[in-house]
């Protein structure tokens, strides 16, 4: 069960709209899922996602070279270091490969692919989408999938 209040998770939900600028989508009356419209904000929202992201991994890059020339003499001062920079290193490799992932979703939104579950062809939903932009499950396949991972870890 989650400990975050309603709220936190809306807010949290909304902050890749907030990284790319947007609003949430307003659909219009009798308007096709997965309109142009529709998937011009996606587009615009995975880009700037995936453009944050590259620049975030560049000025690590730069910051890791700084941090492997200190050489502390105190044993324990080392180690707090060599721990924070393996965080810093798993945190960017999270990273790297969520990079990936919104370029194959980039893609799958220029092959018309975008916005249907890859499991049972139904729509994700706009809102989820906005929400985690690079699903490829709708939110009953993915529940499942949950389930059966759950089941097979124990």
């Amino acid at each position: 069960m989650s400990t975050k209040s309603p709220s936190s998770r809306r807010r949290s939900s909304l902050n890749v709209l907030i990284i790319a600028g947007v609003t949430p989508y307003q659909r219009k009356p009798n308007e096709e899922y997965m309109s142009s419209d529709q998937l011009l904000h996606f587009k615009r929202i995975l880009k700037t996602w995936k453009n944050q992201l590259k620049k975030d991994l560049g000025y690590f890059a730069l910051c890791a070279q700084d941090q492997v020339s200190i050489n502390f003499p105190d044993p324990v001062d080392r180690a707090v270091q060599e721990e924070e920079f393996n965080i810093k290193l798993r945190n960017r490799d999270r990273e790297y490969k969520l990079v990936k992932k919104i370029e194959k979703t980039l893609k799958k939104i220029d092959t018309n692919e975008f916005g249907f579950c890859a499991s049972c062809d139904v729509e994700i939903g706009i809102r989820r989408l906005e929400a985690r932009p690079t699903a490829d499950l709708c939110i009953d396949c993915k529940t499942l999938e949950e389930i059966k991972e759950k089941q097979m870890t124990g």
